[in-house]
């Protein structure tokens, strides 16, 4: 058995592992473009902010770790064609040599690319120049280069999403100035607003100079020995113009799915222009798997869609690998569960929000709700802010948001709900959880309950009117 993945992230290693952990006869080997195979993207700017020092522990396993399991690593080689027909990749080594490597099953891993917004400026203005589009450990260190060789002390961060708001967190440790750009009404646009403004009083505390509903409309050189290198300028919504000056320029503006190997091939695309797989990470190409940011994302809640997340991409990439060798192993769906750190807070969510549940046929009801993390009367409790969404006709929990102290538990409350949401529980079921409780940690009824009885007195009430 001749299993090929390529991509060198979290889907085509996984794919790769649960292979040979399953088949240790296998012949499998992984197309890496670049020298970072099981890299941590999400942790990059952990290692910006120096909190982690040395850029190789973002490997979650380095490359002689994978070897060992039986792999072979095309480090430095890109796939240029896939040839369903034939069942082989040609590839382009480091060198520039092209050679054809044959396959019984092809896992394709490929993950997104990051969007360039249409700022003028942008398309030739680059790391030399202190402008960074940041995606990749290649990136990254771009990105170190500059803050040193630029003698960095102002930073202009266009896009307000999770990786906006960490990269802003790290360059604040390491001293610098920084504005944020979001061209929504709020920054961390998966959350309600009403959580969002919390998330942009947090960073606003820190010393972040939060910009909402403005667009950046061009970058350019100043090249003034005086003043930054580097201006920003655009408007907000209400036309008022908008200027910056920056030493490096950071873009955060989404990702989108890096398709064109596949749809050369003849794969078939869906939402979003993903490639289009079944529940068993299955394309329309004979015996060829795709998994992780490049593909569809079947939901639980929202049926097929597209959400790109890491925690996904190595439960495809598993899939994809076991199903490689005969197995028929279904994803279970994804609910788009996230949390992302904010100096000292986190905010996260799972499920739907309330338009969300509307466009997916639901009746939702949408309340805010806060409690404390444990008893009050233990020194140090924190207040968690919550947006509970659920649907009035079945009082199924739909949807939940957290917004509270990094030391509240945040993460483990919004992975309760998501278990609550996977199993299809109500609302009003949270209540009955046999969760644990001590005063310095909990409560006798947990945050999450405390904020489920608020929904489901809420329902009763709109239901008596």
């Amino acid at each position: 058995m001749r299993l090929l993945a390529i991509g060198g992230s979290d889907a085509g290693i996984s794919a790769a592992l649960l292979a040979r952990e399953l088949d240790p006869g296998a012949d499998v080997a992984v197309i890496v473009s670049d020298e970072f195979p099981n890299f941590s993207i999400c942790g990059i700017p952990y290692y910006v902010s120096g909190e982690v020092p040395d850029w190789r522990n973002l490997a979650h396993r380095t490359a002689t770790d994978l070897e060992a399991t039986g792999m072979r690593l095309h480090l430095g080689t890109t796939a240029e064609r896939i040839d369903a027909d034939a069942h082989e990749v040609a590839v382009r080594d480091a060198h520039g040599t092209m050679t054809a490597m044959p396959y019984d099953a092809l896992v394709v891993g490929t993950g997104a690319r990051p969007v360039r917004p249409p700022i003028r400026g942008l398309d030739f203005l680059g790391p030399r120049d202190g402008v960074h589009v940041v995606h990749s450990m290649g990136d990254t260190f771009e990105v170190m280069s500059s803050l040193t060789a630029h003698d960095a002390r102002r930073a202009v961060i266009i896009g307000a999403g999770y990786l906006g708001i960490e990269m802003a967190e790290a360059l604040v440790l390491r001293g610098l100035e920084v504005t944020q750009v979001e061209q929504l009404a709020e920054v961390l646009p998966t959350v309600d607003p009403e959580l969002g403004r919390q998330v942009a009083a947090e960073l606003r505390e820190r010393g972040v100079d939060v910009v909402t509903r403005t667009a950046v409309q061009l970058i350019t050189r100043t090249d003034a020995a005086e003043t930054a290198r580097l201006r920003v300028e655009g408007a907000s919504s209400d036309g008022t113009p908008f200027q910056r000056d920056a030493d490096i320029v950071l873009v955060f503006a989404g990702v989108k799915p890096d398709v064109a190997l596949a749809e050369a091939a003849g794969a078939k695309l869906g939402v979003r222009g993903a490639i289009d797989v079944d529940r068993t990470m299955r394309t329309n190409l004979s015996d060829v798997f795709a998994a992780g940011d490049c593909v569809v994302t079947h939901h639980r809640l929202l049926g097929t869609t597209y959400v790109p997340l890491g925690t996904t991409a190595h439960k495809q990439g598993r899939i994809a690998g076991e199903n490689a060798l005969g197995g028929t192993r279904e994803f279970a769906g994804s609910l788009g569960t996230q949390v992302v750190k904010v100096f000292d807070m986190a905010a996260a969510r799972t499920g739907l929000r309330d338009h969300e549940a509307v466009s997916a046929g639901f009746e939702p009801v949408t309340i805010g709700a806060e409690a404390d993390d444990h008893k009050a009367y233990y020194p140090g409790a924190h207040r968690i802010a919550m947006r509970w969404t659920g649907d009035r006709r079945t009082g199924r929990l739909l949807g939940l948001q957290l917004f509270g102290h990094r030391h509240a538990e945040v993460a483990k409350r919004v992975d309760i709900a998501a278990t609550a949401i996977f199993n299809e529980m109500t609302v009003d079921a949270i209540s009955e959880l046999d969760l644990s409780y001590t005063p310095p940690l909990g409560s006798p009824w947990d945050a999450l309950q405390i904020g489920a009885q608020a929904w489901v007195k809420a329902v009763a009430g709109t239901a008596k009117r």
